[in-house]
């Protein structure tokens, strides 16, 4: 039984990366011209759109972009409850990331990761905001299975007494 839900948490993990991959990397970008953007041409512009001053875009989107609440909702929760899953999932798979310090390096490194593709193949912009915001999901993500292992550690030792 204990096999079964592991297979079943990574085929959950698998369909969630690859969803959320399509939602970070190819958001802008129809499947069909994919391909072009692996290329390795310098444009100079593009770094210009790219953020790596840490709480520049999350300030922004708090107190100085004239756009409409629903936007900046989007650009600032969606990152936080886009990578919770990822906390939440990870201890249910794996003994290794029983502690809020891995999961949040494991977190940190998969925002990383899509970060780093946008910034070399051009998906998107590199914003460093956008790792601290995950990695802020991921964490969160962590704690409601962090609160319901304590419990039920809990209820076994009152059973056991």
């Amino acid at each position: 039984m204990k096999l079964v839900f592991k297979l079943i948490l990574m085929l959950i993990l698998c369909v969630y990366i690859a969803i959320l991959s399509k939602l970070i990397l190819f958001k802008y970008i129809p499947l069909s011209q994919i391909i072009e953007h692996f290329n390795f041409t310098y444009d100079g512009y593009h770094w210009r759109d790219n953020n790596f001053v840490p709480f520049k875009t999350i300030y922004f989107y708090l107190y100085l972009a004239d756009i409409n609440l629903s936007i900046r909702i989007e650009n600032l929760v969606g990152n936080v409850i886009g990578f919770a899953p990822f906390g939440f999932i990870l201890p249910l798979l794996s003994k290794r990331f029983q502690k809020l310090s891995k999961v949040t390096i494991a977190t940190l490194l998969l925002s990383l990761t899509f970060e780093l593709i946008q910034l070399v193949f051009e998906f998107g912009s590199f914003d460093v905001d956008d790792l601290i915001l995950n990695t802020l999901g991921g964490m969160l993500g962590y704690i409601p299975i962090k609160i319901f292992q304590m419990t039920t550690v809990h209820r076994k030792q009152n059973k056991n007494t």
